[in-house]
């Protein structure tokens, strides 16, 4: 079966061809751990977990590398804010990441570097760029120089004389082109975070991790680069140019995939606007994994994907109606009599068509319901395949620490016959999304 994937290089549906086709190579760009992971982060971590899936069904080797960035200014800040160590920071947000991705089942990648293990790589990088004149030394900070790679801006399709400068690029007098990015920075004062290096201690600078960590482990060339759109400039762009001038056998990645943006209520997601949304927060409001990572596939990946209360209940629906198609069949569902429909398969490999293969999934469901044992056993491969794990208890709800104590905490207060107060203590349970019962043995919490 034939994959077609969007390749951002040339901005149309292209076949994937691997460069080897019996090993197949993918790096994508993984999180800079300085807070705790947001809906939008873990929506670019679904759809290359299903990517890898996809490519291990089709390849008899798939090596997927995905990168941990451990030094960055964000992570700085972050330690100095919480008044604690970067290491600390790093291990804590890093647990969090891979907690986050364990309740979307999501794949371990084969590597999983991190920027900090390879600084030593990043330099040596770093001077062969300057020993060829891509690179240059200004007060302590190596910049490359833009100028000296004539096909710079090719990934994003800009014009340099078209950037904003001030809004994703560095304003510095130090620069000879003010689109020059930094390799390497000096040690500000009372910083924690620095490293040795012949140009004095400092740290990299972001675009330069990524091109060492993906060179070390699949090589000058490999297949597949992905991330999120917000990626394509300036980091990927500046990732092509420092690798393909660092060495002329270089040509990177063959295929560039991004993901789209996420909203959240037609809103881009932000602090500011308090509508910033952690994995971990729905996790402790009751909503399964599953139902998460549903949401996340009920649009195709490349199109923006806006994230509300609909959205997410008609996944948790979806989800429900799935697990009630293969209820009764449960204890003799034989996933290995069947092969994956075909007619799911392709949609998948036609550029991730997602919403396809959700749509023929609903189909499966409304026959299996009905009665045929052979369309929830095709049903169950499909989801198994998309990463929807149905065998979570049918029904069962997820109760956060805070909703446990707040119904034991009005227990008492009924207990003790102080009936207003307990009163307003259901109004916060139902506040968050849940339903309690009063039972002779004490109550029972549904969702609303």
């Amino acid at each position: 079966m034939k994959i077609f994937l969007t390749n951002t290089l040339s901005g149309k549906k292209e076949e994937f061809v691997p460069i080897d086709k019996s090993s197949v190579k993918m790096y994508v760009c993984g999180p800079t751990v300085y807070d705790r992971p947001h809906i939008g982060n873990a929506r670019s971590s679904v759809v290359f977990d299903l990517l890898f899936r996809l490519l291990r069904n089709l390849y008899p080797k798939v090596t997927y590398v995905r990168n941990i960035t451990d030094v960055d200014d964000k992570i700085i800040n972050s330690a100095n804010k919480n008044n604690e160590s970067i290491e600390s920071l790093t291990t804590r947000i890093t647990k969090y990441f891979h907690d986050d991705l364990g309740h979307l089942n999501c794949l371990i990648p084969n590597q999983e570097p991190k920027a900090t293990e390879n600084i030593s790589e990043m330099i040596a990088m770093i001077t062969r760029l300057i020993n060829l004149g891509h690179a240059y030394l200004n007060e302590g900070h190596v910049y490359f120089n833009i100028d000296s790679c004539a096909d710079y801006g090719k990934l994003s399709k800009r014009k340099i004389d078209d950037q904003d400068i001030g809004s994703r690029i560095e304003i510095s007098e130090l620069k000879k082109n003010p689109l020059d990015f930094v390799l390497w920075k000096p040690k500000k004062q009372h910083e924690q975070m620095y490293f040795s290096s012949p140009w004095g201690d400092g740290r990299p600078g972001w675009h330069i991790e990524c091109s060492v960590m993906s060179k070390k482990y699949l090589g000058d060339n490999f297949d597949i680069h992905g991330g999120g759109v917000d990626l394509v400039f300036p980091h990927h762009e500046n990732e092509i140019a420092q690798s393909i001038c660092e060495s002329k056998n270089n040509k990177f990645a063959k295929y560039w995939v991004h993901n789209g943006f996420l909203t959240v209520e037609g809103d881009k997601m932000s602090k500011s606007l308090r509508n910033f949304i952690t994995v971990k927060e729905l996790l402790d409001k009751g909503i399964s994994g599953t139902a998460l990572r549903c949401f996340y596939l009920t649009s195709h990946y490349r199109r923006p994907l806006d994230f509300n209360q609909k959205a997410l209940e008609d996944s948790q629906k979806s989800i429900v109606k799935f697990q009630k198609s293969i209820q009764k069949y449960n204890e003799k569902l034989d996933v290995n009599s069947r092969k994956i429909p075909e007619e799911f398969l392709s949609n998948i490999a036609d550029d991730l068509n997602t919403p396809l293969a959700l749509s023929f999934i609903h189909k499966l469901s409304s026959k299996a319901l009905k009665g045929d044992e052979n369309y929830a056993i095709d049903l169950l491969n499909c989801c198994n395949f998309l990463g929807l794990n149905l065998k979570e208890k049918f029904g069962e709800i997820q109760l956060t620490p805070e909703i446990i104590k707040l119904a034991e905490e009005r227990k008492k207060l009924k207990a003790n016959k102080k009936w207003e107060e307990a009163d307003k203590i259901r109004m916060q349970i139902e506040g968050h999304g849940y339903k309690i019962i009063d039972t002779k043995d004490g109550y029972e919490i549904t969702k609303n």
